[in-house]
């Protein structure tokens, strides 16, 4: 599926003579574009069976502007410092809500790439290929966001979404333990995993900021979807830990 938003239609810098705007069946057009639209008098048209709308093309620059306001539709001819690329040459501020989701992921990427080189030192090689996993999550997050293309289910330590929700929820069926409740008598690599843990909470955090407009809609409920089995997968990892999973975790 291929989404449509209200940068995308800015980008797009569509004439005032615009009536209609035309998509195809298979894009998903977000609540704010819909707005942008309406707010201009222009009908969104979908379409049976024709080209596709958008493109991943370089976005062209406006007569000698090479950079674009993406929330004004202001020109810049040098991109300003206190702005940076939201896609192409479309320019937001660094505290734009999605910026700042960026990130919150990029801290989140180093976090993990540090828990895979102290289980690497320790010889920890089932850890560090699970850990891995999990960063291939993020990246995958990271690069449907930039790009603003769909994302699929997670599948992450070999489960597919129903099964990593259906795991975190019963680690005593599948671990044979109880719900852990942190403590720092469970050691270093215990507490490095649960703040890792608490790290994706706060982006899921950062995300609902980012994608949630003031009526309460989700403008990518794929993206809070797929950080919610994160945290459920890098919570199994916690408790895989306690329960004595990888080589020299806790017995």
């Amino acid at each position: 599926m291929k989404i449509l938003t209200e940068t995308m239609l800015r980008a797009a810098t569509l004439a005032e003579s615009t009536t209609e705007y035309r998509v195809e069946p298979d894009v998903f057009v977000t609540p704010l574009a819909k707005e942008y639209l309406r707010d201009r008098h222009i009908s969104l048209v979908i379409m049976e069976r024709q080209p596709a709308v958008m493109t991943r093309t370089p976005l062209p620059s406006h007569g000698e502007h090479t950079y674009v306001d993406a929330q004004t539709g202001a020109g810049y001819g040098e991109k300003p410092e206190h702005m940076t690329h939201l896609r192409g040459n479309l320019l937001v501020p660094k505290t734009h809500p999605r910026i700042e989701f960026r990130g919150q992921l990029d801290s989140l990427q180093a976090e993990i790439i540090c828990l895979q080189a102290e289980a690497c030192e320790k010889k920890q090689e089932k850890l560090v290929t699970d850990l891995g996993d999990v960063l291939y999550g993020v990246r995958c997050i990271l690069g449907a966001e930039v790009k603003e293309e769909p994302l699929e289910p997670m599948k992450l330590l070999g489960m597919t979404d129903k099964e990593l929700r259906e795991n975190s929820h019963n680690v005593k069926k599948y671990l044979g333990m109880d719900h852990p409740i942190p403590d720092y008598t469970m050691g270093r690599m215990a507490a490095d995993l649960n703040h890792l843990r608490a790290k994706v909470r706060e982006v899921e955090l950062s995300a609902a900021h980012a994608f949630m407009t003031v009526e309460g809609v989700v403008e990518r409920p794929d993206i809070i979807q797929n950080l919610n089995r994160l945290s459920s997968g890098v919570y199994i990892v916690f408790c895989r830990w306690l329960a004595g999973y990888y080589e020299g975790g806790r017995k």
